[in-house]
């Protein structure tokens, strides 16, 4: 079992976390679905989201991060979808006794993790689709690079399509299901790998 804090993406705590959470619980494992808004919001586009989130500021939304996890134990994976795997990657290289990455939809560079070297026993997980607008290509090669170079596993799915939240059901015109059960195939197979039981 692993104890797992979900960060949702730009366009909040939509239906589809929750389902991505539940697909998580029913394997067995504990998962919190922080919210980062201040307010509870949820948007349908990229346009009002960002907007929305310039208005509230990236710093709020790191900062809710960090606070989310602050009374929770040490040894979490941290997952976080699209501009969220930022700030999971950036609390699994800083905050001691992390387990793991799960970067879901999201590429974020090494630069702004905090760190000069990835923690060596955290292995990283990014799933994307190969033609996403969204996707940063150099960004992501650096940040394998910058995990693999500390001895840490880093592995990168790529999956046939474009669309950006291709896991999350609720957004019909990305959701790419046979894509999102091998996503979770392959998360819930290194979940079983970091289970100290297994």
């Amino acid at each position: 079992m692993a104890e797992i804090v979900l960060f949702h993406s730009a366009l909040g705590p939509r239906p589809g976390v929750a389902a991505a959470a539940e697909r998580l619980r029913a394997a067995g494992h504990v998962v919190h679905v922080p919210v980062l808004f201040p307010e509870p919001r949820v948007f349908d586009d990229a346009g009002p989201a960002m907007e929305y989130i310039e208005r509230v500021g990236f710093d709020t939304l790191a900062a809710r991060a960090a606070a989310s996890v602050a009374s929770l134990p040490n040894d979490l994976v941290y997952a976080g979808f699209s501009l969220a795997a930022g700030y999971a990657a950036a609390l699994a290289a800083t905050r001691p006794g992390a387990r793991g990455a799960l970067l879901l939809s999201g590429t974020p560079g090494p630069e702004g993790l905090g760190v000069t070297s990835w923690p060596a026993g955290v292995p990283v997980q990014v799933h994307s689709m190969a033609g996403d607008q969204w996707r940063d290509n150099d960004a992501l090669a650096r940040l394998a690079e910058f995990v693999r170079s500390s001895g840490a596993e880093c592995s990168v799915f790529d999956y046939p399509g474009s669309g950006h939240l291709f896991a999350d059901p609720s957004l019909p015109e990305q959701y790419d299901p046979a894509a999102a059960d091998l996503m979770w195939e392959r998360i819930l197979d290194l979940l079983a790998r970091l289970d100290p039981a297994a």
